[in-house]
């Protein structure tokens, strides 16, 4: 007796005939036909992703650049030695911080670049711009990761006071002097070891909101000690300033971090005031007065009393 033939059998069975299989419509053909031709999709090629990377690189670029840090070229020998810019020498590419101002005020021995205010910039001869659209978008370029000078009226300096402080120049051994007392600059430097003395002012009340910098090469800078005519008008304000500089990146040989040393830390109090040997000559015009006035004052007493013995 023939065994029966299950309803259920599975669709591959290799018993059931041609004629027994289900059928499959053309679209479902069609779509197993495109899945066995399907290919692994290519590749896009370095070439053609080269553009795009680096657009996106100086996307990136700017936006680091305008918010978090940005690179500045030294262009001048005022920051001596702390920052090289000496002429015919490789100026150093600074790494400046553009966040800490927005939580922390400057402090006395920061080394900042700021924007030069209107008593800085007001006399000076502004940069010629080539005519070249293509050599203006190349030092543009150039200046924006650091490898061209930056516009010239941004500044590097270090600041010696700020709002609020009282400084002058200088105490009977050269130094600096805030508050009546006298800084501790090590990092000044001498281009000429031989006249190592800082230009006299009388004390300036530094304005509120504002600060007072100098350059390290003492001698060398135009500071706020003559910009705008000195005083009060030579001081930055806060809001000028685009960072604190904080580490040379080029040229490799200069890598290392930037000195912010606080001048004020360890000052020491100053008598203000004439040389020693000026505050001595009241008292030695005093004594020479004196034996005259004695002298005097003893013949003048003896003639009252001659004057007394006649009358009796």
């Amino acid at each position: 007796m023939a065994e029966p033939v299950s309803q259920n059998a599975p669709e591959d069975d290799p018993d059931r005939s041609e004629e027994d299989k289900p059928r499959l419509s053309r679209s479902e053909e069609r779509g197993g036909s495109r899945r066995r031709r399907a290919k692994p999709a290519k590749k896009r090629s370095f070439w053609k992703e080269l553009p795009i990377l680096l657009v996106i690189a100086l996307v990136l670029t700017i936006l680091i650049q305008t918010f978090l840090a940005k690179v500045f070229m030294i262009p001048s020998g005022s920051m001596e030695a702390t920052l090289h810019g000496c002429p015919g020498c490789t100026g150093d590419r600074i790494l400046v911080d553009r966040v800490t101002y927005d939580f922390t005020e400057p402090s006395p021995g920061d080394v900042i670049v700021f924007k030069g205010p209107p008593a800085w910039i007001n006399n000076e001869i502004p940069p010629q711009e080539s005519g070249n659209i293509i050599v203006r978008g190349l030092r543009g370029l150039g200046s924006l990761v650091g490898f061209a000078p930056p516009d010239e009226r941004d500044f590097v300096k270090r600041v010696i006071a700020v709002g609020g402080q009282t400084v002058q120049c200088c105490d009977p051994q050269g130094r600096m002097i805030v508050d009546g007392k006298a800084l501790d600059e090590p990092y000044i430097y001498w281009d000429d070891p031989s006249n190592q003395q800082q230009k006299t002012f009388e004390p300036v009340k530094v304005p509120a909101g504002t600060v007072w910098v100098q350059g390290d090469n003492r001698n060398n800078s135009d500071d706020s000690r003559f910009q705008g005519g000195g005083g009060v008008n030579g001081a930055v304000p806060v809001d000028n300033i685009i960072g604190k500089a904080r580490i040379i990146v080029l040229p490799p040989s200069r890598w290392g971090g930037i000195t912010d040393h606080n001048p004020q830390e360890s000052a020491q109090p100053v008598a203000l005031g004439a040389p020693a040997w000026q505050s001595g000559i009241p008292l030695g015009a005093g004594v020479a007065a004196a034996w005259p006035v004695l002298f005097l004052g003893r013949k003048l007493k003896s003639g009252m009393r001659r004057a007394a013995g006649r009358k009796r």
